[in-house]
């Protein structure tokens, strides 16, 4: 029963700021929503006992990629104006296009929830061999996706150092 409560919780907080980080006419704000949705989104996996998960969820999403956008943002942007609404018609083709979204991704849902709760029934992997997955070099190993995302993380910096050195 508590578990319900705060999955609810959590839900209402992701749904709840994921709208205010749409609608939100500060885009500093629209950043703090998203992080709201980020935290709470970690708070979703410690829920389901993937403590792993949530670790990486607050330390790369919550804390490295926002600090990246809210960097980003003060280089390109001024923090303080308003972002301008799109035409109505825009919004309203962005609006079928979510809810198309929305209504592809339920279709899937719905029809593989069967095959979800085989994975649910499943223990967590052990950290040894998920530190291996990430660090190997062998088939099914991820030690160059890992290191060719840190290259494009460093080119972004300096591309931000770049764009504050010529103001």
């Amino acid at each position: 029963m508590a578990e319900q409560i705060i999955f609810y919780i959590l839900a209402t907080i992701i749904v709840a700021s994921s709208l205010l980080a749409v609608t939100s006419q500060r885009i500093i704000r629209s950043a703090t929503f998203l992080l709201f949705v980020l935290l709470a989104t970690g708070g979703l996996y410690l829920l389901l006992d993937y403590h792993f998960l949530m670790a990486i969820q607050i330390a790369v999403y919550a804390g490295g990629v926002m600090v990246l956008f809210i960097f980003a943002i003060l280089l390109t942007n001024q923090p303080g104006e308003a972002v301008k609404f799109e035409k109505p018609k825009r919004m309203f083709i962005s609006a079928l296009a979510a809810l198309a979204g929305i209504a592809i991704c339920g279709h899937i849902i719905f029809h593989n929830v069967a095959k979800f709760y085989t994975y649910i029934k499943q223990d967590e992997l052990d950290m040894r061999q998920v530190g291996f997955t990430l660090m190997g070099t062998d088939k099914y190993q991820y030690m160059l996706p890992f290191e060719a995302i840190s290259l494009l993380l460093l080119a972004c910096i300096i591309g931000g150092i770049m764009i504050a050195r010529k103001r």
